[in-house]
């Protein structure tokens, strides 16, 4: 199998223009601003909508809104266009139906939107969440506030400035010699779902031991010939997912750990999509790096819904 195709960037993160606010004030007000509430990106027609700094000054005044928080995302590398995501959340009881009008999930459009637009998308859903989750210091317990355009939070009880982290996670395409792939069941996913096998990278530990260990926790076989594919963010909440393949020479000791995989199945090619077309077989979300893998490998496009739980 060949390297998971990766589009290069559309977006120049300009990280020197971070430091300067007056800089990132006037980069706002002839920015494309993409409006995040609550979760949810504003769309319409399975592409983004962006609004412009006076747009948001109105939905501010409207009431609707609380002021919420400005993040900068780049310059666009064609015509150097700056991107925001401006970040906030509804007042009031608001619900589920009226949140979801003009708004959606990036899970949802994910696959619809074009390069430069999931780049986008990505950049702002994994800020969004990484703000929400740490509004503390983690020295001091003091609040924290937006520094550098979004870049970072800064504690001003203790001078201490903190940044986004991101979970690296490996994802395995498992391979017998007589080249089928190995996929897992989850419990909390609907029958008939599979995928690939991941797991969390531990502290101290290769990627490659991670594959070696997660396979054989999860799997019950051991691996070799480790080959890494690619790489994919993936903020839900706030991962990276490294891509590997690796082939074992025992498959016949394929076996669910009985908690986080409750059950394993080989496939050939014809095995999966014969089992994709008949719907006995529900694979992962197109925009996954996991369907990625299990394509590459099919050499073609893989039927099988587009399931997230």
């Amino acid at each position: 199998m060949s390297a998971i195709h990766q589009h290069p960037s559309h977006i120049d993160r300009a990280g020197e223009l971070r430091t300067n606010q007056s800089t990132l004030d006037t980069l706002w007000q002839k920015a494309k601003i993409a409006h995040i509430a609550d979760g949810r990106i504003t769309s319409v027609d399975e592409k983004l909508t962006f609004a412009s700094a006076k747009e948001i000054a109105a939905l501010v005044d409207s009431g609707k809104f609380e002021s919420g928080s400005r993040y900068f995302l780049g310059l666009d590398l064609a015509d150097r266009t700056p991107y925001f995501v401006w970040d906030t959340q509804w007042i009031g009881e608001v619900s589920d139906e009226k949140k979801s009008e003009g708004f959606t999930t990036l899970r949802e459009v994910g696959a619809q939107l074009s390069p430069l637009e999931f780049e986008l998308a990505l950049h702002a859903t994994a800020l969004s969440n990484w703000h929400r989750a740490h509004p503390r210091c983690p020295r001091c317990g003091g609040a924290t506030r937006v520094d550098l355009g979004g870049a970072a939070r800064f504690c001003d009880a203790d001078q201490s400035q903190h940044h986004p982290r991101t979970d690296s996670a490996v994802i395995v395409l498992i391979k017998d010699r007589a080249d089928r792939i190995l996929l897992g069941h989850q419990p909390v996913w609907p029958e008939g779902r599979f995928s690939t096998f991941a797991g969390f990278l531990e502290p101290g530990e290769t990627f490659e031991q991670c594959v070696s260990r997660e396979v054989f926790e999860e799997s019950n076989i051991t691996v070799s010939e480790i080959k890494y594919l690619g790489s994919q963010p993936w903020p839900f909440p706030a991962s990276i997912m490294i891509a590997f393949e690796a082939v074992t020479d025992n498959p016949g000791d394929a076996k669910g750990d009985g908690e986080e995989i409750t059950d394993v199945k080989w496939f050939s090619r014809e095995e999966l999509k014969a089992a994709a077309k008949d719907g006995s077989l529900l694979l992962p979300p197109t925009i996954s790096v996991a369907r990625k893998m299990i394509e590459g490998w099919l050499g073609e496009v893989a039927l099988g819904g587009e399931t997230w739980r």
